[in-house]
C-alpha cells in the first residue's frame, strides 16, 4: 500500500506535531493547505469507484504527501451516499494517519465531510 520510503518513517498517530515543528504562525495554515490537497485527492479517488485502491497526494509547496485509500463500499446516510477512507500524511520525518468520510453531493461529486486524526486503541 505504501512505498518503501514511507515504511521507514516513524508513525506518530497525530498531525499536531507537524504544525508545531517550525514554530511559526504559518505552520497551522500550511498543515491546512496540506489537508486541502488530501481532501481533493480523496474526492477524486472516491469518484473512481475503486475499493482498496490507494491514490497518492502531494502538496508541492510543502513537500507533504501521502495516500488516500477508500476503506469500504459506499453506504447510505439518510438519502446521501457516503464512503469512509484512510489517509496517510507524511511531512518531513513525521507520519500520521487520518480517517475521513466523504459523501456524494447532489451534483454527483464527492465532498469530504470529515478528515481527522485516526483514533488508535
Amino acid at each position: 500500500m505504501f512505498s518503501k520510503n514511507n515504511a521507514e518513517v516513524e508513525q506518530t498517530g497525530s498531525i499536531g506535531r507537524t504544525g508545531q515543528e517550525s514554530g511559526d504562525a504559518n505552520s497551522a495554515a500550511l498543515a491546512e493547505a496540506d489537508l486541502a490537497y488530501a481532501r481533493a485527492t480523496a474526492a477524486e479517488a472516491l469518484s473512481r469507484g475503486g475499493r482498496d485502491l490507494s491514490v497518492p497526494w502531494e502538496n508541492p509547496r510543502t513537500g507533504a504527501n501521502g495516500n488516500i485509500t477508500p476503506l469500504a463500499a459506499s453506504y447510505t446516510e439518510g438519502s446521501v451516499t457516503c464512503r469512509d477512507f484512510l489517509a496517510s500524511y507524511v511531512r518531513g520525518q513525521t507520519q500520521s494517519w487520518l480517517q475521513g468520510e466523504a459523501c456524494r453531493a447532489d451534483h454527483g461529486q464527492w465532498q469530504v465531510k470529515s478528515l481527522k486524526p485516526l483514533k488508535q486503541g
